[in-house]
């Protein structure tokens, strides 16, 4: 079982910055692609950004140019940096890694807890 933790979410003001780290532990044999997505009240969650293990991103058009994902392999995370932020960001990110316990297990979706991110303006 693979278990991400996130952190650095909080309250912040419109046009300011914010960087998330999620952290991945627990029988963890592999992770292929980890992302962020986001769920705002009464909307769907969406995506936010991906990162595969070798390093190629994807983001979504409304926080392309503001957003910037990472990872570190070696300690199975994953960052986002949010800069000019916007009353529309707000809403609860969630970490998210496709991973599989032992060289034989199926892929599996793993995901985080959570954590608000609110921009005020």
């Amino acid at each position: 079982q693979v278990q991400l933790v996130e952190s650095g979410g909080g309250l912040v003001q419109a046009g300011g910055s914010l960087r998330l780290s999620c952290a991945a532990s627990g029988s963890i044999f592999s992770i292929n692609v980890m992302g962020w997505y986001r769920q705002a009240p009464g909307k769907q969650r969406e995506l936010v950004a991906t990162i595969t293990s070798r390093g190629s991103t994807n983001y979504a058009d409304s926080v392309k140019g503001r957003s910037t994902i990472s990872r570190d392999n070696a300690k199975n995370s994953v960052y986002l940096q949010m800069i000019d932020l916007k009353p529309e960001d707000t809403a609860v990110y969630y970490c998210n890694a496709e991973g599989r316990s032992t060289w034989y297990a199926t892929w599996s979706d793993y995901w985080g807890q959570g954590t608000q991110v609110t921009v005020s303006s």
